[in-house]
């Protein structure tokens, strides 16, 4: 059931060492009003949307943890760099579908128990704390990739200042490995302006996220509050009714026991006029 997640348009200009250039916005989209009634299925199906959104960037935050132990090491090559590119344009991607289905979902639970929008509020949380991480991550791999390059890059200035001396003393130079090298440090530079584009800004995200946590938890509060005044009311309720019954009850007794008085007199009167008739 997870929704299918399309990678978003690249940007097309970048900022040298920048580090949030063309970052990819998330924002909560304005849920439609007009549902007049809670819906179980959509709520199931936003709900396991969510939760496997979730676990998909938890994962992605994994892979990210293994490839930036492999920056700066001998394994730091080119398919490194467009893994980490893909890794990243998925998960953003994932993000901002999760964090509109989130918004769909609060619009769903309003006409929901109290257990959906505690289910809400969990998962809210969860996907708050996977974003939290999974951001952090990408600025320390945009960090150790910079890092990584201006390394690169430095050694590939003291191998050209050296070539060019080497060529001043033998006049001989392999051209084309240096500009096979310049090539690839451009590619290099590329990619890694590329994966610091890919860091994703979420502060609009954690301030949208507080707010619907806040909101949430006033509404469970207010349902706390209607339950124990109803319990109140009902208790109330009960207590009349016992009394009722129990004044109806008396109420009976003294009827009856005039009806037997009334039933004494009356034999006790029939036989005085029998007896004066015989």
């Amino acid at each position: 059931m997870a929704q299918a997640l399309n990678n978003p348009a690249g940007g097309t200009h970048r900022d040298y060492g920048a580090t949030s250039s063309a970052t990819p916005e998330v924002s909560f989209a304005a849920a439609s009003s007009g549902n007049s009634g809670f819906s179980p299925t959509e709520f199931v199906s936003l709900s396991e949307d969510i939760g496997h959104n979730i676990t998909s960037i938890h994962s992605s935050t994994k892979q990210l943890e293994k490839q930036l132990k492999l920056i700066g090491t001998a394994k730091d090559l080119s398919a490194l760099r467009e893994k980490i590119h893909s890794i990243n344009t998925k998960s953003n991607a994932r993000v901002q579908t999760t964090s509109q289905d989130l918004q769909r979902l609060q619009a769903v639970v309003r006409h929901g128990d109290r257990q959906q929008k505690l289910q809400l509020d969990k998962l809210t949380q969860g996907f708050q704390d996977v974003v939290e991480k999974y951001s952090m991550l990408q600025k320390r791999i945009s960090q150790a990739t910079r890092q990584s390059y201006q390394m690169a890059a430095e050694a590939e200035r003291e191998s050209v200042m050296s070539a060019r001396t080497e060529l001043l003393q033998l006049q001989r130079q392999d051209q084309a490995e240096l500009e096979q090298q310049h090539s690839m440090l451009v590619e290099r530079q590329r990619q890694v302006e590329q994966i610091e584009a890919d860091i994703l800004d979420v502060n609009v995200i954690m301030n949208k996220i507080s707010t619907m946590v806040v909101e949430q938890r006033e509404v469970v509060d207010n349902m706390e509050t209607l339950i124990d005044r109803t319990a109140a009311d009902v208790e109330e309720g009960r207590s009349e009714l016992q009394k009722a019954a129990a004044s109806r009850n008396s109420h009976r007794r003294k009827i009856l026991i005039l009806l037997v008085i009334a039933v004494i007199i009356g034999l006790v009167v029939t036989g005085i006029i029998v007896g004066k008739l015989s």
